[in-house]
């Protein structure tokens, strides 16, 4: 289907109109060759869900990252469904393990601070708790797990902290797809 898909990015934005970050992210990691964002609330705003689609995506794709951001303390129910009708436990974690050994991340903004994630902090525990199911799925189905990139402060960052967070986004997703970029205008240093 995508011979030359190198990452596959599940992106859920329920609010992408309002967002002053995740268009921005997603632009940046997309304009990645080899990536292919998934917008699954420009996709399936019905949230009836190309399942057949996104499995032959899933199994083109050595790196799958899940972008979105962070509110309830869970991810957006449009990623939930996705994760509830394309990674059936039958299909995704069953013989022949078709999604094994292909790497897997969440790339996640969140409003609070890194300290308000921690044991005393304002929500009690740390964020790996909140992104534990998602990383658990990936563990159950044979995908290598990454630590998870964060953008902490989210809607108090500038536009310099977004720009900062989608300029990291996609450097480390490069690194970890093997996707070789080019910087700089050619003039030197």
């Amino acid at each position: 289907m995508t011979p030359d898909l190198r990452a596959l990015v599940v992106f859920a934005d329920p609010s992408l109109h309002r967002s002053r970050i995740s268009r921005q992210v997603a632009g940046a990691v997309a304009s990645l060759p080899g990536v292919r964002v998934q917008d699954l609330y420009q996709l399936y705003p019905d949230f009836y869900i190309d399942v057949r689609r996104e499995r032959e995506l899933l199994k083109a794709a050595p790196v799958v990252v899940f972008l979105f951001q962070l509110g309830w303390y869970a991810m957006p129910s449009l990623l939930k469904e996705w994760f509830d009708t394309v990674f059936k436990p039958e299909w995704a974690a069953g013989q022949p393990g078709r999604l094994h050994g292909k790497t897997a991340f969440v790339a996640v903004a969140c409003n609070s601070s890194a300290a308000d994630y921690q044991t005393g902090g304002l929500h009690g525990r740390p964020l790996a708790d909140f992104l534990a199911p998602i990383e658990q799925t990936a563990r159950a189905c044979g995908m290598a797990w990454l630590p998870p990139h964060v953008f902490y402060g989210a809607d108090a960052g500038g536009a310099e902290a977004a720009t900062n967070h989608a300029a990291a986004l996609r450097a480390q997703l490069a690194a970890t797809a093997g996707i070789a970029t080019t910087t700089g205008g050619g003039h030197g240093a």
